[in-house]
C-alpha cells in the first residue's frame, strides 16, 4: 500500500507528463494504488489485537463494497454539506453584522442614498460546502435613474462583457453635485474604487470594532490592506467542532461587504480585485442568473444538479491541486451540460459525476470553459499553465478511478 502510493506520488509530482505519452504508466500507477487501497481496507488488520469487535469488520467490509453513486452520496452528506445548526450560526452572526453596520451608517451618514442591506451569496443559497465560513453583505446603491446611465461592457472602450461603467448623463440640466454619488465621478464616471475606498475608511477603519464585538459576543476585525471590504468574525468559547466524529478547529467567518447597483435583472458590484486596473470598471455579476437557472432546471425535473456543483466544489475545495478551480467554472461546466443531457436524477449522480470529469478534462486541454450567458468570457482565463497541468492530470486519473477524488 505505502509503496503503491509512493509510486503514484512520484507520478503526480510531474503533471506535465501526461502531454509525454505516459498516460498509461499513469494509470497503471492509480489502478494499482486505488486496488491495494480497496484491498486494504477489506483485509483484516494484522497488527491490531485478535479480538477485533465484529461491527469494525462489518464497517470494513461495508466500505469496501459502496458502489460510486453510494460513495458520492456519502461524501456528500459527510464532507459536503453542510449541517442546519452550522449554517444557523452563521447566518445570525452575519445578520448581526449587517445591522450593526447598517445602523451606524445611518447614523453617521443620514444622506447617503443606501437600500436595505441583506445577505446574499452561496451561505443564503445552499451552495456552501465543507464549512459556513464566508458571507456576502450586499449594500445597494441608490443612483436616480434620470441622471445616470449603466453602460454594457461590450459598449465600453474597455469591451470586456462583464466590465460594465456607469456613465452621468444630463449634466446640462442637472449640474454636478446634485446626486450625492457625484462626488465619487472620475472622468464623469461612477468610479467603483472610489465607492470601495470610502466605505473602507467609512466602515471598517471607523467603526468601534471591540465594542460590537463586546454586543455580539464576538471578536471581529476589519481585514485591512487588501482590495475587498472583509471582516474576520470568530465565536466567543467556540474553537472546536466535530465532523464525522473529529474535533476540529472552528473556522473564523469571513463576512465581505459587496457595494451593488441593480437595473433589471442586472447587478453590478464594485469589485476591483476583478476589474482592476480599470478604477471606473464595475463587474457584472452573472451569479444570480446562474443560481436561477440551476434552481429552475432542477425544479423542473427534480434533478441533482445543485448536490452534483455542491460535490464538485468540496472536491477542488480540499484537493490542493484542484482548489484553483472555483465555483463558477464548475456552475457553468453543469449548466453547459444541461443543455445536452436530461436526465440529472439521483440515479444518475455517478454518471454525471463522471460526464463532468470528462467534459473538464476537454475544457483544461482547450484551457477555455466560456460563461452560459457571457460566452465571449473565458472563465478558465486566469489560470496558469502549471495550475492547468496538475489539474488536467488530477482529473486525468479519476477517469478511471474517479474515488481518488472522495479519498
Amino acid at each position: 500500500m505505502a509503496e503503491s502510493w509512493e509510486e503514484l506520488s512520484l507520478v503526480s509530482a510531474s503533471p506535465t507528463l501526461i502531454r509525454k505519452g505516459i498516460e498509461g504508466v499513469v494509470m497503471k500507477h492509480v489502478a494499482k494504488a486505488t486496488k491495494q487501497q480497496k484491498a486494504d481496507l477489506c483485509q483484516q488488520p494484522q497488527m491490531l489485537d485478535v479480538q477485533t469487535k465484529p461491527e469494525s469488520k462489518s464497517k470494513r467490509l461495508q466500505l469496501c463494497a459502496l458502489t460510486l453513486q453510494e460513495r458520492l452520496q456519502q461524501y456528500y452528506h459527510t464532507r459536503a454539506a453542510l449541517s442546519p445548526q452550522e449554517v444557523q450560526r452563521a447566518q445570525s452572526v452575519a445578520l448581526d453584522i449587517c445591522t450593526e453596520i447598517q445602523g451606524f451608517l445611518h447614523s453617521r451618514h443620514p444622506d447617503m442614498p443606501l437600500g436595505d442591506m441583506r445577505l446574499g451569496g452561496s451561505l443564503l443559497d445552499d451552495l456552501q460546502v465543507v464549512s459556513a465560513d464566508h458571507a456576502c453583505l450586499l449594500v445597494p446603491l441608490q443612483l436616480e435613474s434620470s441622471l445616470w446611465r449603466l453602460i454594457p461592457g461590450e459598449e465600453t472602450l474597455l469591451t470586456h462583457p462583464l466590465h460594465w461603467m456607469v456613465r452621468r448623463i444630463n449634466l446640462e440640466y442637472f449640474p454636478k453635485g446634485l446626486s450625492y454619488w457625484d462626488r465619487y465621478l472620475v472622468g464623469g464616471y461612477l468610479s467603483a474604487e472610489a465607492v470601495v475606498n470610502m466605505f473602507s475608511k467609512a466602515v471598517m477603519e471607523t467603526v468601534n470594532w471591540p465594542s460590537i464585538s463586546s454586543t455580539l459576543d464576538c471578536v471581529v476585525r476589519p481585514v485591512l490592506g487588501g482590495p475587498d471590504l472583509r471582516l474576520e468574525i470568530r465565536l466567543m468559547g467556540i474553537t472546536k467542532k466535530i465532523i464525522n466524529s473529529t474535533e476540529i478547529d472552528y473556522q473564523p467567518l469571513f463576512v465581505s461587504m459587496l457595494p451593488l447597483l441593480s437595473e433589471g435583472d442586472v447587478v453590478l458590484t464594485a469589485q476591483p480585485e476583478f476589474t482592476s486596473p480599470w478604477v471606473n470598471a464595475w463587474h457584472l455579476s452573472l451569479y444570480p442568473w446562474e443560481t436561477q437557472r440551476l434552481a429552475q432546471l432542477d425544479a423542473a425535473d427534480n434533478g441533482y444538479r445543485k448536490h452534483t456543483l455542491k460535490i464538485l466544489k468540496a472536491v477542488c475545495r480540499q484537493n490542493p491541486a484542484l482548489r484553483p478551480l472555483k465555483a463558477t467554472p464548475l456552475a457553468n461546466l453543469i449548466l453547459h451540460l444541461s443543455d445536452s443531457e436530461s436526465d440529472w436524477s439521483e440515479t444518475s449522480l455517478d454518471v454525471r459525476f463522471q460526464q463532468c470529469i470528462t467534459e473538464l478534462i476537454g475544457y483544461l486541454e482547450q484551457g477555455a470553459l466560456h460563461s452560459y450567458f457571457k460566452p465571449a468570457v473565458n472563465l478558465m482565463s486566469g489560470l496558469s499553465e502549471d495550475q492547468v497541468d496538475q489539474m488536467a492530470f488530477m482529473f486525468y486519473c479519476a477517469v478511471s478511478e474517479p474515488e481518488i477524488l472522495l479519498i
